[in-house]
């Protein structure tokens, strides 16, 4: 099946996939509510962050380049700008999905605090409560129990399993910034 994806990209010269964009001009790359930003800090268009993120996705671990086909080619000075702004980009995503993932983290840490001091509170309860206590007292006690677990668990299940998703576009990202630019 890998094999089939790949082959769905052409490869340069030194044996790197390429993902191919065709685009009639330069601000056909960008959003159009930034138009007064410089390139630099310019959104790239939605359609083409999803498309060279899916295509880079596809290419997993193999080297790549972005080539750009551009109607009117531009000038020395423009392909750097373009190149600059596609790697700040990105380079964007990244530190947006490190900040999501450390505020993950953190909520993660308090769950797990808050489940250790429920946890603390349950024992010392049940240990306090009689034999003969109430049902309402029991329930209570019970109640804080399944609260600490459920706490702990959701700490848990964050340090084990939901960050993948939060590395694996950090990375994804941070190769596509690392990309190189091509001008055809």
């Amino acid at each position: 099946m890998k094999k089939n994806i790949l082959d769905r990209y052409p490869k340069t010269s030194d044996g790197q996939y390429i993902i191919n964009i065709d685009a009639g001009k330069v601000n056909d790359l960008y959003n159009d509510f930034d138009k007064q930003m410089p390139y630099v800090r310019k959104e790239l268009d939605q359609n083409l962050e999803e498309y060279i993120t899916d295509s880079a996705r596809d290419l997993n671990t193999e080297k790549f380049v972005i080539q750009l086909k551009l109607l009117e080619p531009p000038v020395e000075e423009m392909k750097q700008r373009i190149t600059t702004s596609i790697n700040s980009y990105f380079l964007y995503l990244k530190s947006i999905e490190l900040n999501e993932l450390s505020r993950v983290m953190r909520t993660s840490l308090i769950y797990f605090l808050l489940g250790v001091a429920i946890l603390f509170l349950s024992v010392w309860v049940n240990e306090k409560i009689s034999s003969d206590a109430t049902v309402i007292t029991k329930v209570f006690a019970e109640g804080l129990t399944v609260a600490a677990w459920v706490s702990l668990w959701e700490a848990i299940a964050t340090f084990l399993v939901n960050w993948t998703p939060y590395t694996c576009k950090i990375k994804l990202y941070e190769r596509i910034a690392n990309a190189p630019v091509l001008f055809q």
